[in-house]
């Protein structure tokens, strides 16, 4: 083990990295890209939100500087995002820039009421699947968002972008002194201003502002009226903030080869959103683009990348706003395309692996994927992808229950066991009741189920019918072989579940 890098944990240690030149540096670095990447992605977001571009900047500020601090992923980067200008677009339009601000404190503290209440929990209930079509849908994401960078422009772009991709592949194969996405901002920089290319650049996208962030509170009455009117848009900030984030601090967590404290994480971003509404920015969450320049392209692994991602943006557009508007924009396009291209698994999508794949998890994938890129709405794509996973499985694992029927002795004694071996629940019991030969048995009939589980109410309504079946006609018919759990649920359900029950 190399005592300069350590294991995946030391190399998240902010105190062993200040006392390391050598990582010190690659966090700067890596901070100082990020902060870069960050400033046209705010503006876009703003002009996405229909708010001033400041409030997108001062937002990705104030969120990557905070979340440094209060964070449960290391080196991960929130700031303002395109997922909750979205969701939070339509309030600005109707109520205006106040009521956009409030809330964003509300989506902040319903974001900390939702940590307390675990839902970081929930993330255990993603598949793989999903979490892949995830990944994929926000590579493409991010691709898409770059195209129109590269439409109706000089032709000198291209041959920049081209440049700029050659200098981000081809750079690390050689030195990994120096972030390869820092060195293809400042050669493409310098030649544009040095060739007066005449190129899209970062000035074009909106005016930086001048000074610092100060204190804002929101104009609104404090009535219910205004908790109506915030509470949708707030509570949709909230969700896909927190979903947004946690599966970008799953992902970061597979990349890195370490652990992250998703509670943290969850009531660590519902602060920053407030921290960022009192200084007049508009919200956001995890971005999965801005951290994969961090984490994998830079190599960036503590918080004081984050927080000096925060700290450079603000530098750069209050005090050398005038430099930063010379960057070309094909420049940031290259890097951007550069990190769609290492952010998609290109793995799960090789005819090989598909050939081994279950065409459920397969599917699963794809509905995350199609979804989230016809939506841009990543909560939408997950939620369809868990809902598809959850069909699929349900299907899969109803087709394991068996019924075997065996007709034991004969005359008065003689009687049917059916022996049911299997998960039974709502998908599994539902047509239960047809895999009996009613008019067939015997007066006696004994249902064995000690190879089985009662997992709902459809099950004790199926056997209950089945028991009523067998009762019209005069036959007595025994459970046995319930399990304890099995036992208590059939004991508090059973015959209370129709119409006419009590």
């Amino acid at each position: 083990m190399s005592l300069v890098t350590g294991t995946p944990e030391e190399r998240q240690s902010v105190l062993r990295t200040l006392t390391s030149p050598r990582l010190l540096k690659t966090e700067v670095l890596a901070g100082l890209v990020v902060a870069l990447a960050l400033i046209p992605e705010a503006i876009a977001f703003s002009i996405i939100a229909g708010v001033d571009p400041r409030l997108g900047l001062f937002a990705s500020f104030t969120m990557a500087v905070t979340i440094a601090f209060v964070g449960g992923r290391p080196a991960m980067i929130s700031a303002a995002t395109g997922a909750v200008a979205l969701v939070i677009a339509p309030l600005v339009a109707s109520h205006g820039v106040d009521y956009f601000i409030a809330s964003v404190l509300l989506g902040g503290a319903l974001q900390i009421v939702l940590a307390l209440a675990g839902v970081a929990r929930l993330m255990r209930f993603i598949p793989r699947s999903v979490m892949v079509g995830f990944v994929n849908a926000l590579a493409i994401l991010i691709f898409m968002s770059q195209m129109p960078e590269l439409v109706g422009v000089p032709w000198l772009v291209y041959p920049m972008a081209a440049v700029g991709l050659l200098i981000v592949f081809g750079l690390p194969r050689l030195t990994n002194a120096v972030p390869a996405p820092l060195v293809a901002i400042v050669v493409l920089t310098l030649f544009a201003v040095v060739a007066r290319a005449g190129v899209p650049d970062v000035g074009d996208k909106g005016e930086l502002p001048e000074s610092l962030p100060t204190l804002f509170f929101p104009d609104v009455p404090l009535t219910a009226e205004t908790l109506g009117i915030i509470f949708p848009f707030a509570l949709s900030l909230a969700l896909v903030g927190l979903l947004e984030s946690l599966m970008t601090a799953k992902l970061v967590d597979d990349v890195t080869d370490t652990h992250s404290d998703k509670t943290r994480e969850s009531w660590g971003q519902g602060v920053a959103n407030i921290v960022t509404g009192f200084f007049g920015g508009m919200g956001g969450c995890a971005m999965i683009g801005q951290t994969m320049i961090n984490v994998k392209a830079s190599g960036a692994r503590t918080r004081i990348s984050t927080f000096l991602a925060g700290a450079f943006l603000l530098i750069l557009v209050v005090s050398l706003g005038d430099v930063v508007a010379l960057i070309p924009m094909a420049a940031l396009v290259a890097v951007m395309i550069f990190v769609a291209i290492v952010t998609f698994d290109w793995h799960s999508v090789r005819p090989a692996t598909l050939r081994r794949m279950p065409k459920s998890e397969t599917a699963v994938m794809l509905a995350t994927v199609v979804v989230t890129v016809w939506t841009h709405n990543l909560a939408i794509g997950v939620g369809v992808g868990v809902l598809t996973a959850m069909v699929m499985f349900a299907r899969r694992v109803a087709r394991f229950v068996t019924v075997e029927r065996k007709v034991i002795g004969g005359g008065e004694e003689a009687f049917a066991r059916y022996t049911v071996d299997g998960e039974l629940f709502f998908a599994s019991s539902n047509d239960l009741s047809t895999q009996f030969e009613y008019t067939e048995d015997p007066r006696h009939v004994v249902i064995d189920l000690g190879s089985s589980h009662l997992w709902d109410a459809s099950t004790i309504a199926a056997l209950d019918a089945i028991q009523e079946k067998y009762r019209r006609m005069d036959k007595d018919v025994k459970i046995v072989g319930l399990n304890e759990a099995s036992t208590l649920m059939r004991t508090r359900l059973a015959g209370k579940l129709n119409a006419g029950g009590h």
